[in-house]
């Protein structure tokens, strides 16, 4: 059975406002939370771009039953790995357990503000994988030497590990990343309903219980129009695709990239207004694929209480039916 998660979008709500949407949408009966993990925005009018390591940590004290991921961390520039394997096991610790890793290879966007540069994906994926090797030799305990093509650790070791090791989830996009991750990963992360990618990894993966975790933006609204406009304002980003998404340096770029992008464009990709059977058609889609957990965004910060009371109500138990 699908399990549906709540996307926790920093770029577009305050702090304190994540942490209490996280209560709100574990208490409407979401299986999972997943937050955005960005030190910029992607458009302006979305406002707002916290450290997603604090928000996790208080997330951890309001929430009891939901499982947590980074949707997700970057950790070729901006962090060091080491840096990224101490924060993921004590949040690992603090939640108990209910706390996987999100990995990508990530975003210009968010990667440039250490004045290092943006290097080409194939620099990209090299340094993820190493990353990656680094993180899991840390979760196996112990003191961790390392000296490789990108980085180096010396005498690091994590002290406080979570009882259950912190599983490592990988966004990837193709055969390419697959061959790379699947291996080295737990658990495929993908932003496409694509079924071919869940079958590429099952042959590659290194168990058989990976899980693959989507996610798809909706917004919800009673009015379609408001919501076509909310949608339009906020997410005109997304249409650009991820090849385009990770090269732009900032919410400027943006900005320029999506100026002929029109309100019917965007209601044409993403699913706008009341009708849930529209929505459940759409994450349907994942489903469809093979993917285990969806995790839904409600583009827009206004009217998030209402999504949740709206999804307790209505929208999980259509799912769910589907």
């Amino acid at each position: 059975m699908t399990k549906y998660g709540y996307t926790l979008m920093t770029e577009q709500s305050s702090p304190r406002d994540i942490v209490r949407y996280s209560a709100a949408a574990e208490q409407a009966g979401f299986d999972f939370e997943v937050m955005s993990d960005h030190y910029s925005p992607w458009l302006v009018e979305q406002g707002h771009a916290g450290y997603a390591w604090s928000m996790l940590g208080a997330v951890t004290a309001v929430t009891e039953r939901v499982e947590l991921m980074t949707y997700v961390t970057s950790p070729i520039l901006r962090y060091h790995p080491a840096i990224v394997a101490q924060k993921a096991a004590t949040i690992g610790v603090l939640s108990e357990g209910r706390f996987t890793l999100g990995l990508g290879a990530g975003e210009n966007l968010n990667e440039h503000v250490v004045g290092q540069g943006w290097p080409p994906a194939n620099v990209r994926h090299e340094r993820l994988e190493e990353a990656l090797e680094i993180i899991s030799a840390l979760f196996d305990g112990g003191y961790v030497n390392h000296v490789g093509r990108h980085y180096r650790v010396d005498s690091a070791k994590v002290w406080d590990l979570p009882e259950q090791r912190v599983p490592i989830g990988v966004a990837v996009s193709g055969d390419q990343s697959i061959a790379k991750f699947a291996p080295m990963a737990d658990h495929l992360i993908a932003v496409e309903p694509e079924a071919e990618l869940v079958t590429t990894w099952d042959k590659a993966a290194r168990s058989t219980e990976s899980r693959k975790i989507g996610q798809i933006p909706i917004c919800w609204d009673t009015d379609r129009d408001r919501a076509i406009d909310r949608a339009h304002q906020q997410f005109r980003w997304f249409g650009g695709g991820w090849k385009v998404n990770a090269e732009l340096p900032g919410p400027s770029g943006f900005a320029g990239a999506t100026q002929f992008v029109r309100p019917e464009d965007v209601a044409e990709s993403i699913p706008c207004g009341p009708d849930v059977a529209a929505i459940v058609e759409a994450v349907g889609q994942y489903s469809e694929a093979g993917f285990t957990d969806v995790a839904l965004v409600q583009i827009g910060d206004e009217n998030q209480q209402e999504f949740l009371d709206f999804a307790e109500k209505e929208l999980l138990p259509a799912l769910r039916q589907g």
